[in-house]
């Protein structure tokens, strides 16, 4: 899915770019500069929107330059059409450029409102009552924090004081915890963050399909053994197809990564998993991808905890990993048959400085016994 879109997000800037320029080419001020001349308009607003690209790509990444431009042709081209049908409705033809002011100032509010949602963190809670447990408790959970995209270690850190104050019994990641852009040294720091938690019954932890990476390991800086070694090294408990009890009444399964099966390494399905499972206990899931819901519920979890979709990323794009089927479900809670299923949008993102589907968060579960 992601390769069809950054391949739309491509060919979209190829051609958006010479279309911006050309239009932009209308404003007063540029006809001035090229003295009337609208070939050395549209080239001076090329190279404009062109330098203004690298400028992106050099601050941020290749993608998220992509991203802004993408979101200002679209809303260009809407604000062009919406000026064209006034204009035909009112029978008049304005004489100055209007539409490209709008879709410039359109554009920057709308990002900054992706900018705001993707760095302000919220606590996001749930409450879940059932005659399964004897005492209460607290589960926090942290999915997708990529480290490096929208905060560095020093930041995660910042979040792991936060949710410390909290006073979780167990706290679990539930994937994504780095990828291939994470440095060494944030990864060595975020590991060190886990080690500071506070907890009960432990942190518990589940790889996502970017934590191993896709990239060369030489080419990261750091290994997965690595990774491994240094989570380990500061008490995280790595689950991969294994359960974890959480007092007298709550058992933790976490589930390998659906992608985990295309590298050689098939996870058990959630009626295995369940088989080996005390079922008078409150049975919770750890799976990444919010892709297997209706075997879980068979199995009979009871609640079930994902991240994943990052909330869909961006309005208005955010449903279509569920029209794909890629995803169950994009965000929130939703219940089948006798289990509940939880997913985050994620406490940051992967590679994007934007976030419009949802807000990030992170996740505080208080399980009550009846």
């Amino acid at each position: 899915m992601w390769y069809a879109i950054i391949g739309s997000l491509v060919a979209a800037f190829s051609a958006g770019i010479i279309y911006i320029s050309f239009r932009s080419a209308n404003f007063g001020f540029v006809k001035k500069i090229a003295g009337g001349r609208r070939w050395l308009a549209r080239l001076i607003c090329l190279g404009a929107f062109a330098l203004i690209a690298l400028a992106l790509a050099l601050l941020w990444n290749v993608m998220n330059a992509l991203v802004c431009f993408v979101h200002l042709v679209l809303i260009w081209l809407i604000c062009d059409i919406a000026v064209l049908v006034i204009s035909k409705i009112r029978g008049k033809k304005r004489t100055g450029y209007l539409a490209g002011a709008f879709a410039v100032l359109i554009c920057t509010a709308y990002l900054t409102y992706g900018w705001i949602c993707a760095h302000h963190v919220r606590q996001t809670d749930y409450t879940f009552t059932t005659s399964e447990i004897k005492d209460n408790i607290r589960i926090v959970q942290i999915t997708d924090s990529h480290i490096g995209a929208t905060f560095d270690a020093a930041g995660f850190s910042e979040y792991i004081e936060e949710i410390n104050a909290l006073s979780p019994d167990v706290v679990v990641v539930t994937g994504d915890f780095v990828d291939d852009n994470t440095s060494r040294d944030d990864m060595l720091g975020g590991c060190e963050a886990l080690g500071r938690l506070n907890t009960k019954y432990g942190v518990l932890f589940v790889y996502g399909n970017h934590d191993r990476g896709y990239y060369k390991e030489s080419e990261k800086g750091w290994t997965n053994f690595e990774l491994r070694q240094n989570l380990e090294a500061n008490g995280v408990i790595l689950l991969e197809d294994k359960a974890y009890d959480v007092g007298d009444s709550v058992c933790i399964i976490g589930r390998k990564d659906r992608y985990d099966d295309m590298r050689g390494s098939p996870r058990k399905s959630a009626a295995e998993l369940m088989a080996e499972t005390d079922k008078s206990k409150y049975v919770i899931m750890l799976d990444h991808q919010p892709h297997d819901f209706d075997a879980e519920a068979e199995a009979g979890a009871d609640l079930v905890l994902c991240g994943h979709t990052h909330g869909g990323q961006f309005i208005p794009i955010n449903h279509v990993g569920e029209w794909m089927g890629e995803n169950c479900l994009r965000y929130g809670h939703e219940k089948r048959l006798d289990t509940d299923f939880i997913v985050s949008s994620g406490i940051s993102n992967w590679t994007f400085k934007f976030k419009t589907g949802c807000f990030s968060e992170y996740v505080v579960i208080d399980i009550t016994g009846k």
